[in-house]
């Protein structure tokens, strides 16, 4: 059955409104992102707060210095990705788990059996798609006010397992955002707690307190993980929003590229039917009566 230009007239109207939704997916990842960033500065300070709060405490522990952690006896490695909750992001969820591969790979390197706890549903369809065996997951917050309910959750989840496993290390793997193409992804160690990033300060007159300074300390330290997961979360929601954007982008060009096409199509068929039309016009006018 040859083509008609009704056909291709359907398809351009087919082309008009995905382009529509397309727009609209784009500016909604748009918005998403700014969000994100706007929360960053908040999130940021509280952590800055917290770890001045460290430095305090560890100013009255002058025992707990640089080169020493949390102890932690064991050789079990907890691994979480921070991927896409949604589709249309790329690669995204892909190179994370890629990236969280590569730290396990290197765990059982060294004798470490591994955990790995999936943030996204894209993430967890990837997983499966992959047979990647994980131990928990959780959907990714779309909007930056969600994040510290997440990682309320997340923390929970490592320090049950802190008090219930032989835990040696947990590595946090997300992606920052980047207005190049390119997917920025980041490895950050959450525990053993890391005191090198604290030096100890002195002061005249020492802080008041009203816990012994050891559990101070590591109250504090849980405080600055919750941090670190609330600032990485908030990261990882603008870095998927902007890889989003970037392929609405990408997807607006190749829809443009398409309805040209069929506009191209359609008046070259349209031009063909017109010429048909007036042969078996001109066929019917000459013809013997």
């Amino acid at each position: 059955m040859s083509e008609r230009s009704s056909d291709v007239e359907s398809r351009i109207g087919a082309v008009h409104q995905l382009s529509i939704v397309i727009s609209a997916m784009r500016g909604i990842a748009a918005a998403r992102s700014r969000e994100a960033r706007a929360r960053l500065d908040g999130v940021r300070a509280h952590a800055a707060i917290i770890a001045g709060a460290i430095a305090q405490a560890l100013g009255q522990l002058p025992q707990v210095g640089p080169g020493q952690s949390v102890p932690i006896a064991g050789n079990r490695h907890v691994v979480i990705a921070l991927c896409a909750e949604q589709g249309f992001a790329g690669v995204f969820s892909e190179r994370i788990l890629d990236h969280a591969q590569t730290v396990t790979t290197a765990a059982a390197r060294q004798g470490h059996t591994s955990e790995l706890l999936i943030v996204g549903d894209r993430g967890v369809m990837v997983a499966q798609q992959r047979d990647l065996s994980f131990g928990w997951s959780a959907a990714m917050v779309e909007h930056a006010d969600q994040a510290t309910t997440l990682a309320n959750r997340l923390a929970d989840e490592l320090y049950d397992r802190l008090r219930q496993d032989n835990l040696a290390d947990v590595t946090l793997i997300h992606a920052m955002p980047n207005a190049a193409a390119a997917l920025d992804i980041v490895e950050r160690r959450l525990l053993p707690f890391d005191f090198d990033r604290f030096p100890a300060a002195t002061a005249p007159v020492a802080p008041i307190i009203t816990l012994p300074p050891r559990q101070l300390l590591a109250r504090l330290s849980e405080e600055y993980v919750f941090a670190e997961l609330c600032e990485a979360l908030v990261l990882s929601l603008a870095a998927e929003n902007e890889a989003r954007t970037r392929a609405m982008i990408a997807a607006k060009t190749n829809v443009a590229k398409t309805l040209d096409g069929l506009v191209s199509r359609s008046r070259q068929l349209r031009q063909e039917e017109i010429t048909n039309e007036i042969i078996e016009l001109a066929s019917g006018a000459s013809a013997p009566r």
